[in-house]
């Protein structure tokens, strides 16, 4: 089994700066794509950026720009530094991992609130 532990969501004022983190657990596991989803009340869930074991990085129109992503892949953790934050920002923050065992499966972590006050 695959475990996610997200942290660093939190309340900011527009323009201010949090940084996510999910550490992704699991004997037996390698992970490929790691990423952050985001949904805020009465929207569906979108793609907020995610990174691949190789490093590419694909962002969400919304976020580019302000946004960063990373990983440390020796920690199997990714991390999300949001900059210049807007209150359209407020949303439910969702950490979403591809994981290699037999197969290829798909975890999400358990969300972490971002509310950015204007």
């Amino acid at each position: 089994q695959v475990q996610l532990v997200e942290s660093g969501g939190g309340l900011v004022q527009a323009g201010g700066s949090l940084r996510l983190s999910c550490a992704a657990s699991g004997s037996m596991f390698s992970f490929n794509a790691m990423g952050w989803y985001r949904q805020a009340p009465g929207k569906q869930r979108e793609l907020v950026a995610s990174i691949t074991s190789g490093g590419s990085t694909n962002y969400g129109g919304a976020v580019k720009g302000r946004f960063t992503i990373s990983r440390d892949s020796a920690k199997n953790t990714v991390y999300l530094q949001m900059n210049s934050l807007k209150p359209d920002d407020t949303a439910v923050y969702y950490c979403n991992v591809l994981a290699v065992g037999l197969l290829e499966y798909e975890y999400w972590g358990q969300g972490t609130q971002v509310t950015v006050s204007s």
